[in-house]
């Protein structure tokens, strides 16, 4: 199968405006990013899908590959859409991947291109082990979704609140009673599976969670997670920034030592 992955980015952000063009080590973070897939695709197989000309011309001035798309577009999955066809692509398997996400490891990727050897594979998605030692607290984040899957590994719901309740324990002691899984927001797209949800309208769980994955679940599609245990950090605020920066240096010290 041919594959492609695509970078969507926008400009205007609530919480971090002007986010995919801050530095990380002297680099724009939509330039790590981007770096990233293309270690694991080929900068032939990567592109970043923007609404604003200042991170289109950032890419182009590293030597990436951009593609201007709409300003309306309400989530990265319709941007991708839109970058997809005016490439002209014809890649069987779209990834989406967060520009937010500079720590991306290839490794993540094969992941989930490997998710697709599963004929019944609609959509591919990553968690992460949760860490039995962290409190409950950490676990209950809002802003760090679950995921629960079924035998076969295809997701069975995405919640903001932990999933599954464990019934008859004390609260701290929860993380250590069940396998959690939190979800990390890389996803992977059959192209026809990526028009088509791309068309759903919303549903009351989406709406209710404000996690998109769900309009997909509700609308019968499959999606397979594969678990990673790489590090990721992914950069909402320049709070993570400063921890973005803070892992960089702890890989430069590490690769020196070795």
């Amino acid at each position: 199968m041919k594959y492609i992955a695509i970078i969507p980015a926008r400009y205007a952000s609530t919480r971090f405006p002007g986010k995919p063009l801050a530095m990380i080590g002297g680099k724009p973070m939509i330039q790590r990013t981007y770096e990233a897939a293309a270690a694991a695709l080929g900068a032939e197989n990567t592109a970043v899908a923007t609404d604003d000309t200042r991170i289109f011309e950032a890419v182009e001035a590293f030597g990436g590959r951009a593609v201007m798309t709409s300003a309306e577009h309400r989530s990265g999955t319709d941007r991708c859409r839109e970058a997809y066809e005016r490439l002209g692509s014809a890649a069987e398997i779209i990834i989406n991947v967060q520009g937010d996400e500079p720590f991306l490891q290839p490794e993540q990727l094969r992941q989930l291109i490997s998710c697709f050897d599963e004929a019944g594979t609609d959509i591919a998605t990553l968690a992460r082990s949760f860490d039995p030692t962290e409190s409950y607290e950490k676990l209950e984040d809002g802003n760090t979704p679950k995921v629960v899957c079924d035998a076969k590994g295809f997701a069975l719901y995405f919640s903001r609140s932990v999933i599954p309740y464990v019934r008859g324990a004390e609260r701290e002691e929860r993380p250590a009673c069940f396998p959690y899984l939190t979800h990390v927001g890389l996803y992977a797209f059959r192209a026809e599976v990526l028009k088509a949800v791309s068309s759903l309208p919303q549903c009351e769980l989406e709406l209710a969670e404000s996690l998109e994955q769900l309009r997909w679940l509700h609308a019968g599609y499959k999606i397979r997670v594969a678990v990673t245990e790489l590090p990721n950090i992914g950069i909402d605020t320049p709070a993570d920034l400063e921890a973005a920066e803070r892992m960089l240096s702890q890989h430069k010290e590490a690769r020196n030592d070795a």
